[in-house]
């Protein structure tokens, strides 16, 4: 087919891009050969719910002598999924305009339907994190202020050497029995905020500081208690204020999908004084959690018995965690500014509507990102469409797709799709949810990004036999090489670009647990440092990053090229993953080198594995 009859990521083909708030009227036009001999045509929008609308399209106008296009205006009256495509009328019969690749449409009926997604008018995100940059603290392993602790359990492997290799030692079943601590703290995070705030972080994720047995702490003991070993409730405050004065917020990490077997609520092992659901069903804390067979057969997270799953639709617990003095007001009342909300999508709607509700009452721009690996504008959860970034849930999520589409442009160089991913998050998410997206390409959860680009992601590892890093100086060399073409991409995306600590600084490290390895101070790599920390700056100088548009530009040849546009501002981002240095041929005249490659004209001579962003002087 030589001309494309509609494509939903073109504003002439369907205005405003992306998706919309309800009660928002949305054009659509195609574009038909009049050789075609069309003689109607229809726009068929199928909502979520069931219903179904059919608007007849007027034609509108003849381009030249070989085109004609047909129009229609659509107004959506409620939050929701939209699906849609177009009917085609012509003397003989009819056809249908479906969705191929992209938001491309084809006159076939094999394709799928167009994807719209219309969202409450009254959603707004913080505009705080916008713009900025987030960073992401294992509290354990960043860095230890000295101080003394009290409460600290005495089973607890406490280690001496800042920066040894993590342990790991799975029984025969693969269960980890014992967990080692290198005593970072509240403290020491504090203590570290200059270094911070030198990277233009403006915003702070801790994995979670509750009370707990493991080193990772997603076994919740208590909730309403700091870890003893990270601090008390006073070094948490300290530390909010203290970020607060630095410009920076504090997010913690809600773990509400499963507790701890041995936390005040389950207690399987009695270290608590109160009956826990395991010890008694008389306990306050038993409707809390789902027995097949009491007391020893409960339904755990991921079949983990060391993880007893919540049922959190129970009264009882969403008072606990949403009431008016509930868990999650409680510390926002301290100094937090937001949360993120582990395993998301196992989390119930009634849930997080209660959820939403609590932490907006308490803090109107508190944010809740959600950890949701896949689009989440239409994921599918336990057999129901969930509906995060409605308005009622979320206000955004972790942005894993756009981490797998540029983690495989830098390990393989496959540039053709690249425009593909990230418009596909953009035309699908609601642009206040798309503005303040965590932009990740490593976390606690996956290996370290320095590893997996310097291996080209050829590691193997097992639950049994883990991935443990350990770079050889060339793997090294092409690690930091690739790695800091990625982060230009990273931080000029759409969103909010998220470090993980001591990927800034070089730091190596394979699969859990050694991707939670300490920040090598004194020992950073201080050329890859000083490149983050231009990256930084280059955000906080250019306000277009903070909800300017993305103009796709080119992906070919192991090279791609966008634009970000807006408040005055175009920027060109260009990546170059080659082999060797190119000259990339620029749109057009009038473009500055701000980072990176050398501009003569209408060039770009940009070195092997390397990126530039640069200035149009508009």
């Amino acid at each position: 087919m030589e001309f494309i009859p509609f494509n939903s990521r073109y504003t002439y083909h369907k205005s405003p891009f992306g998706a919309v708030p309800a009660g928002q009227e949305v054009t659509f036009r195609i574009v038909l050969p009049r050789a075609f001999g069309c003689t109607g045509a229809s726009l068929i929008v199928n909502a979520e719910s069931g219903s179904a609308e059919m608007a007849a399209m007027r034609w509108e106008r003849m381009e030249g002598t070989a085109e004609e296009w047909w129009i229609v205006q659509y107004t959506p009256q409620t939050p929701g999924l939209f699906w849609y495509h177009f009917a085609l009328a012509q003397r003989d019969g009819g056809s249908l305009i479906t969705r191929f690749d992209g938001g491309i449409g084809e006159i076939s009926g094999a394709g799928t339907c167009f994807q719209l997604t219309v969202y409450d008018p009254a959603f707004q995100t913080p505009d705080w994190i916008k713009g900025g940059v987030l960073y992401q603290i294992f509290p354990d392993r960043f860095y230890a202020s000295g101080a003394p602790k009290t409460g600290v359990p005495a089973e607890r492997l406490l280690r001496k050497d800042w920066g040894g290799q993590p342990l790991w030692e799975p029984d025969a079943d693969g269960r980890i029995l014992r967990y080692d601590f290198f005593g970072g703290d509240l403290r020491g995070i504090a203590e570290k905020l200059p270094y911070l705030k030198s990277l233009g972080v403006t915003a702070l994720y801790l994995n979670p500081i509750f009370e707990a047995e493991s080193n990772h702490r997603y076994d919740t003991g208590d909730y309403e208690t700091i870890d003893p070993l990270l601090g008390s409730a006073e070094d948490f405050e300290a530390l909010c204020a203290a970020a607060e004065n630095a410009g920076i917020g504090i997010l913690l990490d809600g773990v509400f999908s499963h507790t701890g077997a041995n936390s005040r609520y389950f207690n399987k092992d009695g270290r608590y004084p109160e009956l826990g659901a395991y010890q008694s069903k008389q306990s306050p804390y038993y409707g809390w959690y789902r027995f097949t067979e009491y007391p020893d057969q409960y339904d755990c997270w991921w079949g983990v018995d060391i993880l007893p799953e919540i049922n959190e639709e129970n009264e009882s617990y969403i008072a606990y965690m949403a009431g008016e003095n509930g868990i999650l007001r409680r510390w926002l009342r301290a100094g937090a500014r937001g949360w993120r909300l582990d395993v998301a999508d196992e989390l119930p709607d009634r849930f997080l509507d209660a959820l939403r509700a609590a932490v907006k009452a308490e803090k109107p721009d508190a944010l809740i990102i959600g950890e949701v690996w896949e689009d989440a504008s239409n994921k599918i959860s336990y057999g129901e469409r969930r509906r995060y970034l409605g308005g009622a849930q979320l206000d955004t999520v972790m942005n894993y797709p756009f981490a797998a589409r540029l983690i495989e442009f830098a390990i393989t160089g496959a540039a053709e799709g690249f425009h593909d991913a990230i418009l596909e998050i953009c035309e699908n998410y609601p642009k206040p949810a798309v503005d303040c997206l965590m932009n990740l390409i490593g976390t606690h959860d996956t290996c370290r990004i320095l590893n997996r680009l310097a291996t080209h992601g050829s590691y193997v590892s097992t639950d049994r036999d883990r991935y443990a890093g350990g770079l050889d100086p060339a793997e090294r060399a092409e690690g930091v090489r690739l790695l800091r073409m990625t982060a230009v991409v990273q931080f000029t995306l759409p969103g909010v670009p998220s470090i993980y600590y001591g990927d800034e600084a070089g730091l190596d490290g394979g699969e859990d647990p050694f991707n939670r390895g300490c920040y090598p101070w004194g020992k950073e790599d201080r050329a890859l440092l000083a490149w983050y920390r231009t990256l930084g700056a280059l955000r906080r100088a250019h306000p277009v990053y903070i909800d300017g548009e993305y103009v796709p530009v080119s992906a070919a040849l192991g090279c791609i090229a966008f634009e970000r546009r807006g408040r005055g501002e175009r920027l060109l981002t260009v990546a170059n993953r080659n082999e060797h240095p190119i000259v990339y041929w620029l749109p057009e005249y009038g473009y500055t080198a701000l980072l990176g490659g050398e501009v003569r004209g209408r060039e770009l001579f940009l070195d092997a594995k390397s990126a530039a962003v640069l200035a149009y002087n508009i």
